[in-house]
């Protein structure tokens, strides 16, 4: 058996011996987001430290646990904290989250991530729906052996981002009077800031924000079958674009600042996505 497959394997059977909670719906919370998970009615928790072989976030502000329980009564995994490339971990480790929570039965990822603006319209604050996307010097998770029981060799990235479930996002947002920016979402390695020139450059790719997290899930859930979507919390504009030097606290604080709406955006949208499911 592959390696990552059977390390997969290993912490499926960890989480389903402590719980058999079954989530229709993936929910990933970003830097500063991870509030969000006091208003989901809570079935379980299980600690990342109590999955045996599971990798822990080390980051400031990601708490580390899976919340099982219902969002107007859907049924929901939340990942409180993801683990990220720059924190040592090899990329198979950094998507092993979404690959469990697809194999304990979500059919939708919602990933939620903060964000640079690199689009000129855009303000600290803002949400952006995520378009599509585009990885920047980030590994593909799905270099080597291809495994067969999770995908096929090459996925198609047409509509990595659901359309149905953007549509239910943008009625969400319209019929809760919620601004809401669209665009493309870049991630690199991080971690580090990215630097003006950089932004400049990814502004000539086509970016519209960047940061570094969600790409390399969303292409292995994509691999998975998984139905995608993703706001990303526009936190600062990026490096150049004001005289402001960035700091991780500054995304921390915008991030709680847009609590209460993105909150909101994303309770209600997932009340629409039960009849996408």
């Amino acid at each position: 058996m592959n390696d990552i497959y059977k390390k997969l394997q290993d912490c499926y059977a960890c989480v389903r011996a402590k719980t058999d909670f079954e989530p229709k719906v993936a929910i990933v919370l970003g830097s500063g987001l991870g509030d969000y998970a006091k208003d989901i009615e809570v079935v379980s928790e299980i600690s990342y430290s109590e999955i045996e072989g599971f990798p822990v976030s080390t980051v400031p502000g990601h708490a580390g646990k899976f919340i099982f329980g219902y969002v107007k009564g859907v049924p929901v995994v939340c990942m409180k904290g993801r683990v990220h490339f720059y924190e040592g971990y090899p990329i198979s480790d950094v998507v092993l989250p979404i690959r469990l929570m697809k194999l304990l039965g979500a059919k939708v990822l919602f990933l939620t991530n903060a964000s640079g603006g690199i689009n000129p319209a855009f303000s600290a604050g803002d949400f952006m729906l995520i378009k599509d996307q585009i990885a920047c010097f980030a590994p593909n998770p799905l270099i080597g052996p291809n495994i067969d029981e999770l995908g096929v060799r090459f996925p198609d990235m047409t509509h990595v981002y659901d359309l149905d479930l953007q549509q239910a996002i943008k009625d969400a947002a319209a019929e809760n009077e919620i601004k809401l920016q669209e665009g493309v979402y870049i991630q690199l390695t991080g971690p580090s800031f990215e630097s003006p020139a950089e932004i400049k450059m990814l502004r000539t790719l086509g970016g519209d924000a960047v940061g570094m997290s969600t790409v390399v899930e969303a292409i292995a859930a994509n691999h998975m079958g998984m139905k995608i979507c993703g706001i990303s919390c526009v936190c600062n504009l990026a490096a150049g674009m004001t005289d402001n030097p960035l700091t991780h606290d500054e995304v921390q604080e915008a991030a709680n600042k847009a609590a209460p709406l993105f909150k909101k955006l994303v309770t209600e949208s997932v009340a629409k996505f039960e009849n996408l499911l």
